[in-house]
């Protein structure tokens, strides 16, 4: 079916193609930097830590800044759209001797945003509270030690200041978000005091100045990781009732919850009540092992909420990392399955559907929930990537190999 046949055939349902294609167009998504060097950073030769573990050795990872805008480069060049980079404070770009992670400053980031003023793209960032040796015991802000709190509360004001520069720079606000591995590998004797430290910690760091038009802070919640299967001090309730209290923004992550729960059937609460949603896009395989996402139930299910509650009112962002896998074709995959979800969510005539559930109509919403899934998405897709100057199907891979060829196996 060419894409006018598809156009004519969703108008009998009450869908603008058009307007659908649009208003695809315009929601960006924050693709993650860290899937393309397995979250190391430039500041150690060491790997992730912090109940965070990447695995796989496929060749080419990026090394150098300078490589991993490149490969950033090329991911974008076959995604749809006008998407935002995702930065880690470990990713700062550092002259001579590093600066520790107290000390950095929008100086050790300037050329990221050389980088994205030249590529197009606008910055967002997150504190790095992992993978440093004061982190070694697992615990950063709540950590018992009044000097090692203090690291890392200097660590995430610093970090406030480099969300306002990337947003004065790049003319766009800045999410800022803060994930704390902080916990216990065996049941705690004490769950309430790491809590109240934490708590402490991050209001001296949201107490800070900063410019609140320009940068949004987020606050994530963690189930477990590795080394810390019993207790994280950042759990959903802490970051839900700290967030609230704070007037900041609470964090969903796919891969943050019980295999059995569904996500996307928090996302309507947190809208309610935060007013807007900072969301990471995920896929868990039994625990948050952040694989590449896939067009499955899970990741249809938050589209279609993302969808009917209004895209304007979230943060989409992935985070994922696969290095068993080419990082840039995980990161290509991953970014138009996410856009694929949401486009097949927005050719759903949402609101005839939610009147037949307010109607008490389920026979005719569940037949039209079912028949809908088989109407032309393919044909609409294939129309927004030509759009886009990009290809519609899986012809986008030879151009990866050929970048992997070329430039990945020589590294």
């Amino acid at each position: 079916m060419s894409y006018n046949e598809a156009k004519k055939k969703y108008a009998k349902i009450g869908v603008d193609t058009e307007k659908v294609l649009k208003d695809l167009s315009e929601i960006s998504i924050s693709m993650h930097c860290w899937q393309g060097d397995d979250v190391c950073g430039f500041e150690t030769t060491g790997g992730a830590t912090g109940g965070i573990q990447t695995t796989g050795n496929y060749p080419g990872k990026a090394r150098t800044p300078q490589e991993l805008m490149a490969d950033i480069d090329m991911a974008m060049s076959l995604i749809p759209g006008k998407h935002r980079v995702n930065l880690h404070a470990c990713y700062g770009v550092h002259e001579g001797k590093i600066a520790d992670r107290d000390k950095l400053e929008p100086k050790h980031f300037k050329p990221w945003v050389d980088w994205a003023k030249k590529s197009g793209v606008k910055l967002d960032f997150n504190p790095t509270f992992f993978s440093h040796p004061l982190a070694a015991d697992g615990l950063t802000l709540s950590n018992p030690d009044p000097k090692v709190r203090a690291f890392w509360v200097k660590h995430g004001i610093q970090c406030l200041k480099i969300a306002e520069y990337f947003a004065k720079e790049l003319n766009s606000p800045c999410a800022i978000n803060y994930w704390m591995p902080d916990g216990y590998k065996d049941e705690p004797s004490d769950r309430l005091g790491p809590r109240k430290r934490m708590a402490e910690s991050l209001d001296k760091i949201f107490n800070a100045k900063y410019d609140k038009k320009k940068v949004i802070p987020l606050l994530e919640s963690k189930l477990f990781g590795i080394g810390v299967e019993s207790y994280t001090v950042c759990s959903h309730e802490f970051v839900m009732g700290y967030a609230m209290k704070k007037g900041i923004l609470g964090l969903l992550d796919m891969g943050h919850f019980h295999i059995s729960e569904n996500v996307a059937d928090k996302i309507s609460s947190f809208l309610m009540f935060f007013g807007k949603v900072a969301f990471h896009i995920s896929r868990p395989v039994r625990w948050d092992s952040d694989h590449v996402i896939r067009q499955n139930d899970d990741l249809r299910a938050a589209a279609q909420e993302i969808v009917r509650m209004g895209p304007k009112n979230f943060i989409i962002a992935l985070d994922y990392f696969d290095a068993s896998i080419n990082r840039v074709a995980a990161w290509v995959l991953g970014m138009r399955n996410m856009q694929k979800e949401l486009l097949k969510a927005m050719l759903q005539p949402n609101d005839a559907l939610k009147a037949m559930q307010d109607a008490g109509e389920f026979t005719s919403q569940l037949v039209m929930q079912e028949e809908f899934k088989n109407y032309p998405v393919s044909d609409v897709w294939a129309e927004f990537c030509r759009r886009a100057g990009m290809p519609a199907d899986e012809s986008w891979l030879k151009a990866v190999q050929k970048y992997e060829k070329e430039v990945l196996l020589k590294r």
